[in-house]
């Protein structure tokens, strides 16, 4: 969403459509997030059926994300000049076609292409869903609340993914992961065609290709080094190289978005400790999910031979969490303001991530149920407050803007939770999984122990103020 998306005059709706809006934008944005987590159980079972090894497969996973970080803002600005609901359309059918070639797919290489063209219908979907809601929502307090659902949604989503896929691939195969797309897109196109009304910004932002072009390569160069990292050697010249045109791409974006007037991001935003903070803290809640979800499919598969379904079924406890905090972390995000979910989220991720350090290959399935379940209960107290802290005592001309860069934070996070799990267990056999996966439980811990830095720096009655 961008920073002109807020300042349009807001829709004067019902109260009954006004939610019903909310509930259709909230469906479009589940099937993004199950998308970005609901391949992770399968991928074992895409590598044996494609035979492809571990590499391939961390790019199957985040030639999604990525695609989808580089382009959320830009998504956003195009909604903001050709219509809201235009662009959500289309952001509609651009993903539930991808979703059909996925399905399709008859190699490695197609299959990574049709989820990078998902990342780009899905970039039309998530920071044009929120400038949707939040011009629907003229009452601060009722929009405070429809935020908080919002993102609640897209958290508890994630976390299904894998329960989701678990049970479609022991019933029908991991195409199914994709093909289950269609039916859901055709739903939601007839919804938003019925219930989502038009709506523009009231003056929208000129595009920034330049800046958009170098965030794409600043993030695809560094994924891609942490993926290939493992293979090509940390220091060799190839390495060396990557890591050179990481630090010139991102050189060149600052100083592109500091000179233009109209730039992809407002990079003034990080003057504001709590707005640095909320974007970090985004991205290390899904750091920690993310590392969590492929560190256990590989763990349980390879490592104890669990079925898709079993090590999906396992994972369980996480998505129950997340769906029974989430909501609940938007009300108290409401009546309270940020800082006290937030501080339960850093507790719960913390000490799930710890309680497994000493994995072995044997541990007690209660212990890992356990652990997933405080991830879960974590991950769902912590996206509705750093939204609310990133967009917190904005005007409304930059809170969108800050919503969106928030929701890029998110998907980098996946991205690099993906990279950084891969090259844990790259080349590891199936004995020396649970060993090798001990500095990933650490750094779950370290990202939990984050968001208590995060929580300092919010207002403890930001949005109960809105």
């Amino acid at each position: 969403m961008t920073a002109t998306s807020l300042a349009a005059p807001p829709l004067a709706l019902s109260a009954r459509r006004r939610w019903t809006v909310l509930a259709v934008c909230a469906l479009s944005m589940f099937l993004v997030g199950v998308d970005t987590t609901i391949v992770n159980v399968g991928l074992p079972e895409i590598g044996r059926g494609l035979n492809v090894g571990t590499r391939g497969l961390e790019w199957i996973v985040d030639a999604y994300t990525v695609v989808l970080a580089s382009l959320l803002i830009v998504s956003g600005a195009l909604a903001d000049r050709f219509g809201r609901r235009r662009v959500f359309q289309c952001g509609l059918v651009l993903f539930g076609i991808a979703s059909l070639a996925c399905a399709l797919a008859p190699s490695p290489g197609l299959l990574v292409a049709a989820r990078a063209v998902q990342g780009i219908g899905a970039s039309m979907l998530s920071p044009v869903a929120l400038a949707i809601v939040v011009n629907t929502m003229p009452d601060p307090r009722e929009r405070a609340r429809a935020i908080g659902i919002w993102a609640s949604v897209f958290g508890l989503s994630m976390a299904a993914g894998p329960v989701v896929g678990g049970a479609l691939i022991a019933a029908f195969g991991w195409r199914s992961v994709f093909w289950i797309n269609a039916p859901v897109v055709v739903a939601a196109l007839v919804l938003v065609a019925v219930f989502v009304p038009e709506s523009r910004a009231a003056r929208a932002r000129r595009l920034d290709l330049p800046g958009q072009a170098l965030l794409t390569a600043a993030l695809f160069l560094s994924v891609g080094v942490l993926i290939e990292g493992p293979h090509i050697g940390w220091t060799s010249p190839t390495a060396l190289t990557g890591y050179a045109l990481i630090a010139v791409a991102t050189s060149a974006f600052v100083r592109v978005e500091l000179r233009r007037r109209e730039p992809l991001m407002d990079l003034g935003l990080f003057r504001r400790p709590p707005f640095v903070t909320a974007v970090l803290g985004a991205m290390a809640v899904f750091v920690a999910l993310n590392v969590s979800l492929m560190l256990t499919t590989f763990y349980l598969q390879h490592g104890r031979g669990w079925s898709p379904l079993a090590a999906g079924t396992a994972t369980l406890p996480m998505a129950l969490g997340a769906i029974l905090c989430a909501p609940w972390s938007g009300i108290l995000v409401g009546r309270l303001g940020p800082r006290r979910p937030l501080l339960l989220a850093g507790g719960f991720i913390t000490v799930g991530g710890l309680s497994l350090v000493n994995l072995g290959q044997d541990t007690n399935v209660q212990l890992l149920l356990l652990a997933y379940l405080l991830i879960g209960i974590g991950f769902g107290f912590a996206n509705a407050p750093l939204t609310s802290i990133a967009v917190g005592g904005l005007p409304p001309s930059r809170a969108g803007v800050a919503g969106a860069i928030t929701s890029t934070a998110r998907q980098i996070g996946s991205a690099v939770g993906v990279a950084v799990a891969g090259a844990l267990v790259t080349g590891v056999g199936p004995a020396d999984l649970a060993r090798a996966s001990h500095t990933g439980w650490l750094l779950v811990g370290a990202c939990g122990l984050f968001l208590f830095a995060a929580a300092r720096t919010s207002q403890p009655t930001n949005t109960a103020k809105a």
